[in-house]
């Protein structure tokens, strides 16, 4: 049997053909308890020619000398086994012909077809198995072993074993198979026996065990924590294999198994919403998303397309990032957008754009949400987070949009930096004009960071790793609620859809995660150990920073909505004769680049706002209790 590429084809021929003769005659032996009657062997040279004849020409029109041995797999076995069946068929129907039409002598007894059909299906089938682990075993040889458990003994852990078997960069052992269902523990697949996933612990503490790959398409987020835990604390490397979309032409190799990322352990079961509600808000409908390169922008646009969105302008200032979006999207053959570079501070230019394209809902998540950098320039962040708002605002109410939906943070919740503050401002400008104007109706959405997001602190410790660290944590004891930006955006379209006017949705962030132990974890994740082989390096908290973010002010309550991710914020009542003077005072000062005096409106405008770690915090003037805040 030929396991090189250099091994004629018609050789391969040759050899089925000898191995259909041993069946032929092992069928004979047993037919006739091994010994066969010289009358019998004198009916059968005659039509020995016919059966090699139709066992050659099946093999041929079939092509099962085209395969490459030495792969073997599946699809392969099941291509044989049916071109011998096709042969043993027409070996049954050259039996009826010539034994009712010719000569009333069997073309082969029928008992032999029968017993020949089976060894050479088997024999068949069996030597090229035998070849591909001669050639695995061969490539294998030299190498160092790899020993891997699989976690996940389904249709993905399968794929990967037999992607792991070809491998040739490394020799690979699969070990064991472990699973959460219980009713697999026990089985063997392919040889592997499947274990429960609480002898994970057991199995890595004897150190023979190299990788753990991951490898269920959808794991649940508790399960896939406790088997990364068990890993890192026996030091073992785990991997996980990428979701079926991303296989290359349908087929997993071995360079796409990767690392597993933290946002896979800091996600969460993914949220099933009302999709049909959803769809029917904004199928059809005509849509400005700004802000659209953005991560939330960006998914937003996507998920609106797929709600079946007639057209959605898609505005940002980032020409680069804008033109990566189009093209990803044209790439998946969706229509129906219109990428527009343009300011959303440019009045004149928000003015023609609604005129132009006329939407029907506004997502507006244009904003700057560096906290250093706005503490450093906050006229900027005025420009573009507040009065930015306050142009695509009321370009809305002037053009009759339905809805506008303002993208808000956390961080406008007790406001510590100008970013969180004027982020606070946003949502203020957004209220007065839920009040004022019933016929558009203003949302204000509010959650925290992003897993992924740019900027975010998760890629700038990938980075900070892969170049041997250090890994810069501002503080100890800093917190962050983190959420995956596509479930960010359903939340926010689901918001979107329940909205009458008026409110600030506040989402469920989960529990606060601390960054050192994230920046621990994602350290332990790339087989590194912590303190010894990348350095964690606490640099003090940054201009406008505080340790950790709330979703709501202290003199704020929450109400239940439909959906149990989603709150309502109820907020303080606010006095429109003093907030459009400030505003007002906010935009010249803005105008004018007078940083100051930005500030100063900010905290006369929202009396919460007390600057942490800032030149700004001398502004600062006693309102309420004893840590300075209203009560």
């Amino acid at each position: 049997m030929a396991t090189s590429r250099s091994v004629p084809r018609w050789v391969i021929l040759l050899i089925d053909l000898a191995l259909c003769g041993v069946a032929l005659t092992g069928a004979y032996q047993l037919r006739f308890n091994f010994s066969v009657p010289a009358q019998e062997v004198d009916l059968l040279l005659p039509v020995l020619p016919w059966f090699f004849g139709v066992r050659l020409l099946s093999f041929v029109l079939a092509g099962t000398h085209r395969g490459m041995v030495r792969h073997t797999g599946t699809d392969d076995a099941k291509r044989l086994f049916l071109t011998v069946l096709g042969g043993s068929l027409v070996f049954v129907l050259l039996n009826l012909a010539r034994y009712h039409l010719l000569a009333s002598v069997y073309f082969l007894p029928f008992s032999v077809i029968i017993i020949d059909f089976m060894a050479t299906a088997i024999l068949l089938i069996a030597s090229r198995i035998a070849v591909k682990l001669l050639y695995l075993r061969a490539r294998g040889s030299g190498k160092d072993t790899v020993r891997v458990v699989i976690y996940g003994a389904g249709e993905a852990g399968l794929i990967t074993k037999r992607t792991l078997d070809r491998e040739g960069s490394a020799r690979y052992k699969v070990e064991a198979f472990v699973d959460d269902d219980a009713r697999k523990a026990g089985k063997r697949l392919e040889g592997v026996l499947i274990s429960g996933t609480d002898q994970l612990g057991r199995m890595l503490a004897d150190g023979t065990v190299d990788q753990v790959i991951i490898a269920i398409q959808q794991p649940d987020p508790e399960y896939r924590r406790r088997v990364v835990d068990a890993c890192m604390a026996a030091r073992v490397q785990v991997l996980s294999i990428p979701p079926v979309s991303d296989w290359i032409n349908g087929q997993l190799s071995s360079g796409q198994i990767r690392e597993v990322r933290i946002e896979d352990l800091l996600g969460r079961p993914v949220i099933r919403l009302d999709d049909a509600e959803v769809r029917a808000r904004f199928a059809g409908r005509r849509v400005l998303v700004t802000g659209a390169a953005g991560s939330i922008g960006s998914e937003i646009v996507r998920q609106l397309i797929g709600l079946g969105a007639t057209h959605v302008v898609m505005l940002d200032v980032a020409e680069s990032a804008l033109y990566d979006l189009e093209m990803e999207l044209l790439g998946r053959g969706l229509r129906g957008f219109v990428p527009c570079v343009g300011d959303v501070r440019d009045a004149a230019f928000v003015e023609a754009l609604f005129v132009r394209e006329r939407p029907e809902v506004v997502f507006h998540a244009a904003a700057y949400k560096h906290v250093p950098l706005m503490e450093a320039q906050p006229h900027q962040a005025i420009r573009t987070n507040v009065e930015g708002t306050r142009i695509v605002a009321g370009a809305s109410v002037k053009h009759g949009v339905a809805e506008f939906v303002l993208i808000s943070t956390d961080k406008a919740v007790n406001p510590t930096s100008v970013m969180g503050a004027s982020k606070r401002a946003a949502e203020v400008l957004v209220q007065s004009l839920a009040q004022g104007h019933a016929g558009t109706r203003f949302i204000t959405t509010r959650f925290g960071n992003v897993l992924g997001s740019n900027g975010s602190v998760i890629p700038l410790f990938r980075r900070q790793i892969a170049q041997g660290g250090p890994v810069t944590v501002t503080h100890p004891e800093v917190t962050r609620f983190f959420m995956t930006i596509p479930e960010a955006c359903r939340l926010v379209l689901e918001a979107a859809t329940m909205g009458k006017g008026g409110e600030i949705y506040v989402f469920d962030m989960g529990a606060p995660v601390r960054i050192a132990d994230l920046a621990d974890r994602m350290i332990r994740l790339s087989g590194k150990e912590p303190g010894r082989d990348i350095e964690v390096r606490y640099t003090g908290l940054r201009p406008g920073e505080k340790l950790y973010e709330e979703l709501l002010a202290t003199q704020e309550d929450t109400l239940p909505t439909h959906h149990p991710r989603i709150l309502i914020g109820k907020v303080r009542d606010l006095e429109p004769g003093h907030t459009q003077r400030v505003m007002h005072a906010l935009a010249e000062a803005a105008a004018r680049g007078d940083d100051a005096g930005c500030v100063r409106a900010l905290k006369d405008l929202i009396p919460e706002y007390r600057s942490q770690n800032s030149v700004y915090a001398t502004f600062d003037t006693p309102v309420g209790g004893p840590d300075g805040r209203q009560g």
